[in-house]
């Protein structure tokens, strides 16, 4: 449960980091404290297409990764992004995602710093 809640902050922070450096995804809404819990909301979709829609896309496309040597991997990414948005947009919150590159982009952007910020949060699995 705590590692959950850690990786859910993790993808907060970066989504959050994503929006701030790219015009292309937006997050629009009132005060500070509705786009944070917009983000956590948003964070939640992407960990559940991660989680589930992600391992499927991954063993279909397989041939791809091995072709490209794991660079499909940034257009998985990509089009997990653009599923979030779309999602988002479904449950009427204010997360967009305009266009593949800006997707692409974005997906780069959230797995590196999600990376990041999971290195440095703590982590129940790793405590014991």
């Amino acid at each position: 449960m705590m590692n959950f809640l850690v990786k859910t902050i993790a993808n907060a922070g970066a989504l959050a980091v994503a929006v701030w450096l790219l015009d292309k995804i937006t997050l629009t809404g009132g005060s500070t404290g509705e786009k944070a819990v917009t983000l956590i909301v948003v964070a939640l979709v992407f960990g559940l297409v991660n989680m589930l829609v992600k391992p499927i896309v991954q063993v279909l496309t397989f041939p791809l990764f091995i072709l490209t040597l794991g660079l499909f991997t940034l257009v998985v990414n990509a089009l997990m992004l653009l599923l979030t948005s779309w999602v988002a947009d479904k449950l009427d919150v204010s997360f967009h995602v305009e266009g593949f590159w800006t997707a692409v982009l974005g997906g780069l952007i959230i797995s590196i710093v999600s990376w990041a910020l999971n290195a440095f949060l703590p982590d129940g699995d790793r405590a014991r």
